[in-house]
């Protein structure tokens, strides 16, 4: 399955904050791939190409330069979860994309009482989030599964 990326933030002793669209957070640890793809050697070498690292174009992993990426999937599969507050919240955005619905779809939800305002879903600013939970009692599991 595919885990997009939402935002990426370098840690000390070499290792990344990762958030998935799904709401999931992890440490990722770069450390080990100095053996296995002697290019990551530059990470460690170059203090400031580390904390360069950017969220791929579509959020199919990170990168550092041409030569250093990861992917999506590398980062979820050997990534430590960690509990945050944020843990099962998601965009709006992210949600229609998984679950294959308009927004709009979400928003006459939470108009109609399907979708509870304040407790399933939540507006910050301009932006609406909704617990990962919720869409799935209401919705079922995701339709969209990229591999």
């Amino acid at each position: 399955m595919f885990h997009k990326v939402k935002a990426i933030t370098p840690l000390p002793d070499l290792r990344l904050g990762v958030q998935f669209a799904e709401g999931v957070s992890k440490i990722y640890d770069i450390k080990p791939l100095f053996n296995k793809w002697p290019q990551f050697k530059e990470l460690e070498e170059s203090p400031l190409l580390f904390y360069d690292v950017e969220v791929d174009v579509g959020g199919y992993g990170i990168v550092w330069s041409d030569e250093l990426d990861l992917s999506c999937d590398e980062l979820f599969e050997n990534g430590e979860t960690v509990e945050t507050p944020f843990d099962g919240l998601m965009a709006f955005t992210d949600a229609t994309e998984l679950w294959g619905l308009n927004e709009s779809t979400l928003r006459k939800a939470i108009s109609y009482g399907k979708l509870i305002n304040g407790i399933d879903a939540c507006k910050f600013g301009k932006q609406w989030v909704v617990s990962v939970e919720a869409m799935k009692r209401e919705y079922g599991d995701p339709k969209t599964v990229v591999e």
